[in-house]
């Protein structure tokens, strides 16, 4: 019987996603051999063609290959995925933080030339649409009032701000262009935020582990942490984060509930909404970092916390430079009932952000086919991600566990207790690999053991021989 297809997909993406939940579900097993290509041709009414490529993109995903003269057969499944990393039960706690000098010093080299770079969490530039983004900055130094050389708004570029109202339709929202303030990035945002709702002293709730940056901006304005525990699939604890808004005076919380920076855990969406009545019932701001939220591997975009906002207490923030140009920096806080108060720091702070970059942003979001530029980078991240797991599957030790998110470029590997990650990072160094270590996404004493490593890049020879040559140095570190 043949098969019925929707147009939202090629045919060999809807062949291809097919066979793919055939061999998740084990209908085919490791070793199997697929149907050959007529017989698939002829059993799913598609052409040859349309069967090469099917077979193709599962090759490129790592999930089948190709025997010379014998077909195709199935190398790896879903439930080969490593453990996930452990849940770190975290002390209800407010302490200080103290990252800035364990930064720096993985930082001083983490940009240096010809090395294998699996520190950076950003998208890799061949899959960045830059011929079309040149053309949009050229189009603005023409035809902007002054070829960009004036101060832009301090809201930021009016018609910037219509195509990102127009995007949060993607999350169910109606948020109105006078509604944005544009940042210089996401962090701009959170630290405005920061400002507008804390004074010295007070105490901030963090997931742990979270994004150093986070951290590095709530040190800078003399703020305490608590941090509360985070599951890696499903994101923060609540009943922990209701101990600890019990405990302490909690003036924020600071979240990203959507493909967690490092974690790449997701919050179930009900658990966004019980996270948005708790923090309303209790009247404490909730800064929302949504930077990752457009690079959803499924079919539909999570929702935000915004979306379930009623009393302006959840002031949304991110940027276009996980998806479009970390160079551009361009972010944007949708303020809530703190706008004016964000209004006048932003004004206070840098005046307004610049407007060459905005400019050409508005330009290429109005015509540069946005959401099929993000189609097409999330089909590329999720096969690197599963190209990423299978390497080091192959060459780690086995007790390693990972990470598995549904979004974003980032894993969080847990190796053995023995494992010093700050020791393996200088070592890694030596054969011109970065890392991160997993200790300075907290405030705490925690995650020596761990490590972060970024897939943004294409999988490719040198990728391979860097994990390669990390599971070796692992090793003989055990």
């Amino acid at each position: 019987m043949k098969k019925t297809f929707n147009s939202d997909d090629h045919l060999y993406i809807q062949v291809a996603d097919g066979l793919e939940k055939m061999i998740a579900e084990e209908v085919l097993r490791i070793g199997d051999k697929l149907p050959s290509v007529r017989v698939l041709s002829d059993e799913y009414g598609i052409s040859m063609g349309t069967a090469f490529q099917a077979y193709y993109h599962l090759e490129g995903r790592g999930l089948i290959e190709s025997r010379p003269k014998s077909g195709y057969y199935v190398r790896f499944n879903h439930k080969r995925f490593p453990d996930l990393p452990n849940q770190v039960k975290q002390e209800t706690l407010s302490h200080d933080v103290s990252v800035k000098e364990m930064i720096a010093s993985i930082y001083s080299d983490i940009a240096a030339a010809n090395i294998t770079n699996f520190a950076l969490a950003v998208p890799d530039a061949t899959l960045l649409p830059a011929a079309k983004l040149n053309k949009s900055a050229i189009y603005a130094l023409r035809n902007t009032k002054h070829n960009c050389l004036d101060y832009e708004h301090t809201l930021g570029n009016h018609e910037l701000r219509k195509q990102i109202s127009k995007l949060a339709f993607n999350w169910g929202a109606n948020i109105k262009p006078d509604e944005i303030i544009i940042t210089a990035g996401c962090l701009e945002a959170i630290n405005l935020c920061l400002k507008a709702v804390t004074k010295p002293g007070d105490t901030v709730a963090v997931e742990s582990p979270t994004y150093f940056g986070i951290t590095q901006a709530i040190e800078s304005l003399d703020l305490k942490v608590v941090e509360i525990t985070t599951d890696p699939l499903t994101g923060i604890d609540l009943d922990h984060l209701q101990k600890a808004i019990k405990k302490f005076s909690i003036k924020a919380c600071v979240f990203v509930p959507n493909f967690n920076n490092p974690l790449g855990s997701c919050m179930p969406d009900e658990n966004k909404k019980k996270l948005v009545e708790m923090i309303t019932k209790h009247n404490i701001p909730l800064i929302e970092d949504d930077i990752y939220g457009e690079l959803y591997f499924g079919k539909t975009r999570p929702r935000n916390c915004k979306y379930y906002d009623t009393k302006g207490l959840v002031m949304h923030c991110s940027s276009f430079s996980k998806s479009l140009s970390p160079g551009y920096r361009i972010g944007w806080v949708i303020p809530g009932k703190f706008f004016d108060t964000i209004k006048q720091l932003k004004r206070i702070q840098n005046i307004s952000s610049p407007t060459l970059t905005q400019a050409a942003m508005a330009h290429y979001l109005k015509h540069g086919r946005y959401e099929f530029h993000l189609k097409n980078l999330r089909k590329a991240l999720h096969t690197q991600s599963l190209r990423y797991v299978q390497a080091i599957i192959k060459y780690f030790p086995p007790d390693t566990k990972v990470s598995r998110p549904h979004g974003g470029f980032i894993l969080w590997l847990e190796l053995n207790k023995k494992a010093d990650a700050f020791k393996l990072r200088t070592e890694a160094m030596k054969h011109n690999i970065s890392i991160v270590p997993g200790k300075i996404f907290s405030a705490g004493n925690n995650y020596s053991n761990c490590i972060r490593i970024s897939f943004g890049k294409p999988f490719n020879d040198d990728v391979d021989y860097g994990l390669m040559m990390l599971g070796k140095l692992i090793k003989k570190m055990l």
